[in-house]
């Protein structure tokens, strides 16, 4: 796959052949999250299922803060491809990497030794609290395979490739099922063997992207010469890196901080709770993932100096957006039951469905405010406005947060379908007419 320049030729074309292939690469990851969820609560038990879905936001906070750097650094690398100043490219992919994986190092060994604390103050039940322990100090060992594959899948999409990613992270995930049905459904093993098939796969991943530039993509290939740290570009890449880093950490914190609320209603409500949050990721995640084809088309016309690219490319990007939202709200609306019981099984199976179809009835209205939010922040961030997006995040997750802990008490999960919708309405009323006051003061 060569590198696309999205400075010329159809925008449509470009977005949604961009957007697909990160629409399916998340699809083939949140695929496999649900399943390993599937099996956890299947053939293990509700405790294993309650117990990752303890264990995701924690992960997820490490995760996207991880992506969000690389997505700030991506778009750096946007603009010097868009700007055909390919030697800054490769000095930005050098420092990102460099700087990136000792950071990653010092993260795993860091979350290894606060792991017990930070799943007491989340108020983890006790009947849990082990296993969550054990499955989430093993993810965490993982952190530099994920800060690896992130770093080279963001330089990869920078240049226009979002589909070799795709094909790795699908092999990967593939894998990680096949391992997950054979030693956890068949063999019979325990939660431990969950989290080292995720690390197993993140490695694979990693290492299979490295392979592939190495080998086909001369343009961001590194030789030892090459590996270096620029002062001027990390200054730059932690401008935007650690903004980015902070919004994209914004969400799971916010999910965590809901997730200790849930985790005082029991143990069948916390098992909904994970199953409907694993419905919700296939939901959001393609949104995201069309908000980031928006930034990289962005980005390269920004470097390009090409202006009315930049606004077509919006529009019709919040285009390509609603038309997904009917596609998923008609998806979820009729089919959340059954989506339900493919997570449970058994005794207490029927609380968790009746749980979770109360809270995606409802969700299923509201996804087309995450679908035009992500647009939005999709132009903010390929303009370089990393502040805007952290801000616009930040009121999101606040709002809803207390929303959550004043209406969960009264009325259970169904009650977060609401507070998310307060937090997207309240996020978009800043959004949009900072939007169009930007647009004018940039003439575009």
């Amino acid at each position: 796959m060569a590198a696309v320049d999205m400075t010329t030729g159809g925008t449509f074309r470009h977005l949604i052949a961009y957007a697909i292939p990160l629409v399916l690469g998340n699809l083939f990851q949140l695929t496999y999250n649900a399943v390993d969820s599937m099996i956890a609560g299947r053939f293990i038990g509700s405790e294993a299922l309650a117990a990752t879905g303890m264990a995701g936001p924690v992960v997820n906070i490490l995760i996207l803060g991880i992506s969000g750097i690389c997505i700030g650094s991506g778009v750096l690398m946007s603009g010097f491809f868009g700007a055909k100043d390919h030697g800054k490219l490769k000095r930005e992919l050098s420092t990102m990497l460099t700087a990136g994986i000792g950071f990653s190092i010092i993260a795993a060994l860091l979350g290894i030794a606060i792991t017990y604390p930070l799943l007491k103050v989340l108020n983890v039940p006790e009947e849990v609290l082990g296993i969550t322990a054990i499955y989430l100090r093993i993810i965490f060992i993982g952190t530099p395979f994920t800060y690896i594959y992130n770093a080279l899948s963001a330089a990869l999409k920078s240049v226009g490739d979002s589909k070799t990613p795709l094909y790795f992270l699908a092999f990967s995930s593939v894998v990680n099922c096949a391992l997950d049905l054979f030693l956890i459904g068949y063999m019979g093993f325990g939660i431990t063997c969950s989290a080292i098939t995720t690390v197993v796969a993140q490695a694979v991943s990693a290492l299979l992207t490295a392979v592939y530039i190495e080998r086909k993509i001369p343009l961001l290939s590194l030789t030892v010469r090459d590996i270096a740290i620029d002062k001027g570009l990390l200054k730059l890449t932690m401008q935007y890196g650690s903004v980015t880093a902070l919004q994209q950490a914004c969400q799971p914190i916010g999910k965590l901080l809901i997730q200790s609320s849930v985790n005082t209603l029991g143990v069948s409500v916390i098992a909904a709770y994970n199953a409907v949050t694993r419905v919700d990721d296939f939901a959001f995640t393609p949104e995201q993932s069309i908000g980031h084809s928006i930034t990289t088309f962005t980005a390269q016309n920004r470097g390009a100096g090409k202006k009315d690219r930049i606004v077509n490319g919006f529009i019709k990007g919040l285009i390509t957006e609603a038309v997904y939202f009917l596609l998923i709200f008609t998806a979820v609306s009729f089919l959340n039951k059954p989506i339900m019981s493919l997570f449970v099984s058994g005794e207490g199976a029927e609380e968790v469905i009746f749980q979770g179809h109360q809270y995606l009835s409802t969700m299923a209205f509201f996804y087309i405010l995450p679908a035009m939010t992500n647009g939005i922040q999709g132009f903010f961030r390929g303009m370089g406005m990393m502040k805007i997006t952290l801000l616009c995040t930040f009121i999101q997750t606040s709002i809803r947060v207390i929303a959550t802990f004043i209406l969960v008490p009264h009325y259970g999960i169904h009650a977060i379908a609401y507070a998310c919708a307060a937090g997207w309405i309240a996020m978009l009323l800043f959004e949009v007419p900072y939007y169009f006051a930007h647009k004018k003061r940039m003439g575009l």
